[in-house]
């Protein structure tokens, strides 16, 4: 295909006529897909349903004692366990909660807001013009989190090897930048793995809050597409990063089994250096009793270890993987030599990432609407929703069926061919 940009004003508009009639097509066929949010599909689900096969004729007894009763604030010692083998960190470092990660990083961010970390000089809320650095595109719930909290969000523009670290390095010179989201692994939504380069930069790099943390959302860690570990995105071991540079506090990690086994009624979890969980578990212990045991219970007897996560996610892979390569293979077919758009071909998490036309994104989403077909709104991979560039729209190939799949990107496609046609001709 002849790039868009080298195309005489004739060309386009023949191009523009070709793409308006599949348009017209499109409408006749009353569609009703949605492709906005990257949530696991029914067959995914249905691979944890006997999770709690046996549950009725057990004794309920872990080794930290009866989980149908009050008590075990920090969680099962067997579900700690599988935590610390999957992060590689100390089981006495692991707080397991209820099945939000993001429900464990707000309540992080408030206990620093109202009582400020274990180094701090004051409550973060004390501190007027806080700030956060937030990779961008990045996950908007992240940046809800902040945003709600009174923090102004910094954007960091991110490429395939991490945030732009002589930006990071720059920004984090300013007292008021107080932390950092990292989705490090399988970034949400391009998909990239942060290097090794980039990952001993920021535990070394020199702040001047002395207090200064990074939120390491390890969501992704084990959401691989492929068996072959050449094709599996590897980071390094965070928390021993940054306490061989001397910044052992540097760094909150979250995990959860979302995405591992039932969205609904999972586990999460988040680990630091003994300062910072002894300081969180304190508190901790006056918000809550304790997480649900039951849940964390049935879930140490289905994934008793990291081998036993590592096969249960090949199954995940096996149902996603062909999603992803429909979703890449179609947008390679209709999208490739137009520069009408650039994407990313991520080996693992829930996103494929599209850059759009610049100018066109917005207007590519209200078209596909228009024609039935959902995406998440444009810029929503922002701070404040605001993508300066209206160019990148997240796709979630992770619930659709595959046929729903195949109309829906060709309908995307077709879209962001059209708006990028008509952007050029209008210039």
């Amino acid at each position: 295909m002849k790039s868009y940009k080298e195309m005489t004003a004739e060309e386009l508009k023949l191009e523009r006529e070709a793409l308006s009639k599949r348009i017209e097509q499109f409408k006749t066929m009353n569609l009703k897909l949605d492709m906005t949010r990257g949530k696991p599909c029914p067959e995914q689900l249905s691979l944890s349903n006997n999770m709690y096969v046996g549950m009725e004729d057990s004794d309920f007894k872990s080794a930290s004692g009866d989980v149908r009763n009050y008590g075990i604030p920090t969680g099962i010692v067997e579900l700690r366990e599988v935590f610390a083998e999957w992060l590689n960190v100390d089981k006495d470092l692991i707080y397991i909660g209820n099945g939000s990660s993001l429900n464990l990083m707000f309540d992080t961010l408030m206990r620093a807001v109202v009582f400020g970390e274990h180094d701090s000089e004051k409550p973060w809320g004390q501190i007027e013009g806080r700030k956060w650095l937030c990779p961008v595109p990045g996950y908007d719930r992240h940046f809800k989190v902040t945003e709600t909290l009174g923090f102004e969000l910094i954007p960091v523009p991110l490429n395939e090897n991490g945030p732009d670290m002589d930006m990071v390095e720059e920004l984090v010179k300013d007292p008021k930048v107080l932390g950092m989201w990292s989705v490090p692994c399988y970034t949400n939504p391009d998909g990239f793995v942060y290097s090794e380069e980039t990952c001993r930069r920021l535990a070394s790099m020199k702040t001047a809050a002395k207090d200064f943390r990074i939120y390491w959302d390890n969501a992704y860690s084990v959401h691989h597409l492929y068996a072959d570990e050449s094709k599996q995105g590897k980071l390094p071991e965070m928390l021993s990063l940054c306490a061989e540079y001397g910044n052992a506090s540097r760094v909150y990690e979250f995990a959860s089994t979302s995405k591992i086994t039932h969205a609904s009624s999972g586990v999460a979890a988040f680990t630091a250096n003994k300062e910072n969980f002894d300081a969180a578990k304190k508190i901790l212990s006056v918000q809550t009793i304790g997480a649900n045991k039951i849940s964390q219970y049935a879930h140490a007897r289905f994934l008793p270890n990291l081998d036993a996560i590592k096969a249960h996610m090949m199954k995940h892979a096996d149902i996603l993987r062909p999603k992803f390569e429909l979703t890449l293979d179609i947008l390679d077919k209709e999208l490739t030599g137009t520069d009408a758009a650039n994407w990313n071909k991520p080996l693992g998490g829930y996103f494929i990432s599209v850059n759009t036309f610049p100018g066109t994104a917005k207007k590519v989403i209200a078209m596909c609407n228009e024609l039935g077909v959902a995406f998440t709104p444009a810029g929503a991979t922002f701070p404040y929703g605001k993508d300066p560039q209206d160019s990148n729209i997240r796709i979630a190939p992770s619930f659709p069926s595959i046929s729903d799949i195949e109309k829906a990107v060709e309908v995307f496609s077709v879209c962001v061919k059209l708006t990028a046609v008509e952007k050029i001709l209008e210039a």
